[in-house]
């Protein structure tokens, strides 16, 4: 071989390489602004963009640059978050699709369709909220509880794997998380009876490496064998109820490379009615709480093993699940913490080295079933406003209605929340609501709904249910809100130009001003958005895309507010936006 056909061959394995998602990629997702290969424009999940391009004087200029349908009858809630890498946007749909796209014109490169069987039990609408690329695949979940990886390039399967049973209710509809090398998964169904649990798998081959359930009394798994029992047998659970505990881990997890730690949330336990886990009044010690459901866990990512743990609602009976995403940050005197915000409407501050509580504030206007949280990070709660306990009535069929506030769908749910290293501020969308409740005899019966509960959810002001947040986490105070009309169920983001992205389910996509709340520039998407906005640069110039598509639990659980917004239209758009050039210094 001559020395300049080496010379070329070297180049181009070298190009070929570089066109491949490498960990350091992964690890610093969030500076390298032509690219976004990970959910949360980074794993720590902060939703930033050191981009400031786009900025308050300019924004007004932002245009689209192309869209692209997702076609087809299967148009139901888009709650994506697009990846952007080597000139290819990837993006998942509703029924468990997959499509890559040119980043350039918008054109579709290819499409995979999983076949799904017949009996499926989604729980919330068969939505997925994107993807994870490594090396030269990218991998995603579906409605029929597996894994698939498939060739970046040519949309081939590589692998397939089964992470549950989906007749016994599971599913999966996060996006995946990808760390040294392991792609990481939970799954979903809590509201099925199943057990939750976190399973990492070798990137490559699909191969199990670890398993860890989150609901004591069940046995993880390291490298093909038993590892450790989750917590301890019946220390906080009664009987066997721990089987078909909950706890679903449906959200996905996040990553602190500064503690090398996964954090995952974990769901409601099962079943909704709290009288039958020896939950619906306080017992000696904290045997009612029924670890590790409604709870913050920090994971090791190499073994599975459970570092710590944080339960957000002890004893829990609203459907409060604890899988809301946990977000590392470093606040303003270089601490370094964790936030979350809670489905049951309160705001967390942790401790990252060991999870352990700092503070907590509400961040919805209206909360009925605890008072505050104390000191010791537990809730003081309002016992009155428990769901009642059937067998205490005189029919046995249905105990005490209540009204609780936030309702089960959360003060805020999946839909992530944004912080801004600029300002200090969280930016989260969140929802006034609360619910009618009542609790009602149940037993587990496989794949069928094991909840034990009746509800009803209702708007808590005539003029708004949706509401934006900018909330300091050191003091809890509200910087600002904007109000929608109705609930908001997509995501946020926020960059160094000052800039607050979002949209509504009236298909309004909205920059704000990060200080003010105010409302600098909009576009009529056509649908509702409930998708997750990225931003990223391409020859000098910035981009914003968004997926447009209205669904999700909303229209299908939301009760009285579900009537309040049946007219919205459904669909499946992707929208890019461009700040040319020539425009990005016009006033």
């Amino acid at each position: 071989m001559n020395k300049f056909v080496a010379a070329v061959t070297l180049s181009l394995l070298a190009i070929s390489a570089q066109a491949e998602v490498t960990e350091d990629m992964l690890a610093n997702d969030q500076t390298m602004t032509n690219q976004v290969v990970t959910n949360g424009m980074g794993r720590d999940l902060q939703r930033y963009s050191p981009l400031d391009t786009l900025n308050k004087d300019n924004v007004k200029n932002l245009v689209p640059a192309w869209a692209f349908s997702l076609g087809g009858e299967k148009q139901r809630g888009q709650e994506t978050q697009p990846l952007v890498y080597d000139g290819v946007m990837y993006i998942t749909g509703s029924y468990s699709r997959m499509y890559a796209i040119d980043l350039e014109t918008g054109k579709e490169l290819w499409q995979y369709d999983a076949r799904l069987p017949e009996g499926i039990l989604p729980c919330c609408d068969v939505i997925n909220r994107g993807a994870a690329l490594y090396g030269d695949k990218v991998i995603f979940g579906t409605l029929d509880a597996r894994l698939v990886a498939l060739d970046a390039k040519t949309g081939d399967v590589v692998w397939n794997k089964k992470i549950a049973d989906y007749k016994a209710g599971y599913s999966y509809t996060a996006a995946p998380l990808i760390v040294n090398g392991l792609v990481i998964t939970g799954n979903s169904g809590g509201e099925f009876g199943i057990v939750g649990e976190v399973q990492a798998r070798d990137v490559d081959t699909g191969e199990m490496v670890w398993t860890r359930p989150v609901i004591e009394g069940h046995m993880g798994t390291l490298n093909g064998k038993e590892s450790t029992m989750t917590g301890t047998l019946n220390a906080t659970w009664p009987g066997d109820m721990w089987k078909t505990g909950g706890g679903a881990t449906w959200l996905g997890g996040s990553y602190d490379a500064e503690t090398d730690t996964l954090v995952f949330g974990t769901g409601n336990p099962a079943p909704w009615n709290s009288h039958l886990r020896n939950a619906g009044t306080p017992t000696e010690g904290n045997k009612g709480d029924n670890l590790y459901a409604a709870s913050r866990l920090g994971i090791d990512p190499a073994t599975g093993e459970i570092k710590w743990h944080y339960q957000t609602t002890p004893r829990e009976g609203w459907d409060y699940d604890g899988v809301n995403e946990v977000v590392a940050y470093t606040d303003r005197e270089g601490n370094k913490r964790f936030a979350t915000a809670d489905r049951n409407g309160f705001f967390y501050v942790l401790n990252r080295e060991d999870g352990a509580f700092v503070d907590a504030y509400p961040f919805v206007k209206d909360i009925t079933w605890a008072s505050d949280i104390g000191d010791d990070g537990r809730p003081i709660y309002n016992e009155d406003n428990r769901p009642g306990d059937p067998t205490a009535s005189a029919d046995g069929e249905k105990g005490d209605v209540v009204f609780s506030s936030p309702g089960f769908l959360g003060g805020k749910n999946w839909m992530p929340m944004a912080f801004s290293q600029k300002t200090g501020n969280f930016y989260v969308p969140s929802n006034e609501w609360g619910m009618d409740i009542w609790n009602e005899p149940i037993t587990y019966k496989k794949g069928a709904a094991y909840l034990g509960s009746g509800f009803t959810i209702k708007p808590n002001y005539e003029d708004h249910i949706g509401s934006l947040k900018a909330i300091d986490p050191a003091t809890g105070e509200w910087k600002w809100e904007y109000k929608n009309d109705a609930p908001l169920w997509g995501g946020v983001m926020t960059t160094a130009g000052g800039l607050v992205f979002f949209g509504t389910p009236e298909g309004k996509f909205m920059a704000l001003d990060d200080e003010t709340g105010e409302e600098l520039w909009s576009f009529q998407t056509g649908s509702g958005i409930v998708g997750q906005p990225i931003t990223w640069e391409k020859d000098g110039e910035q981009y914003v895309s968004v997926v447009s598509g209205w669904g999700g639990a909303v229209p299908l659980w939301g009760g009285e507010v579900a009537k309040k917004v049946n007219y919205l239209n459904q669909g499946g758009m992707v929208w890019t936006f461009r700040l040319p050039k020539e425009l990005a210094s016009a006033e």
